[in-house]
């Protein structure tokens, strides 16, 4: 089974946030998929994280090290696909390449992020909920 993950859900399991394990669970056995730019948004997290003194460098590099052994399998979206979403519900570019990764794919989505979540079932796409 395909699934493709955001970057709320990503950075939760790294830096171990109270749903973690629930995380892990839903995610175990399950080929993760992501817009390309998720790469980078993990990134951004991180960098927030340093700005708010919140992590250290040190630690940054922990983080990344766990990050690159996660399995997932980074692909390219139709950028006008996923701006007609962003057109069409009225949200970021990154929550429109997610919902437009997922129905590329056909597969459900899993995330943190609220407002994505209820985008993603807007626009038809299973989500799966993470209850903690």
């Amino acid at each position: 089974m395909n699934l493709v993950v955001d970057t709320s859900v990503i950075v939760a399991i790294l830096m171990s946030e109270p749903t973690r394990e629930k995380l892990i669970h839903l995610t175990r056995g399950v080929d993760l998929i992501a817009p390309s730019s998720v790469h980078w948004e993990v990134g951004n997290a991180l960098a927030a994280m340093l700005k708010r003194k919140r992590i250290s460098i040190a630690q940054v590099r922990t983080v990344i090290a766990a990050y690159s052994a996660i399995p997932i399998r980074l692909v390219e979206v139709d950028l006008l696909e996923a701006m007609e979403i962003a057109a069409a519900l009225g949200i970021y570019a990154y929550d429109a390449y997610l919902i437009a990764c997922a129905r590329e794919n056909r597969c459900d989505l899993i995330s943190l992020d609220r407002g994505l979540l209820r985008a993603a079932r807007d626009a038809q796409v299973i989500v799966v909920e993470v209850i903690s």
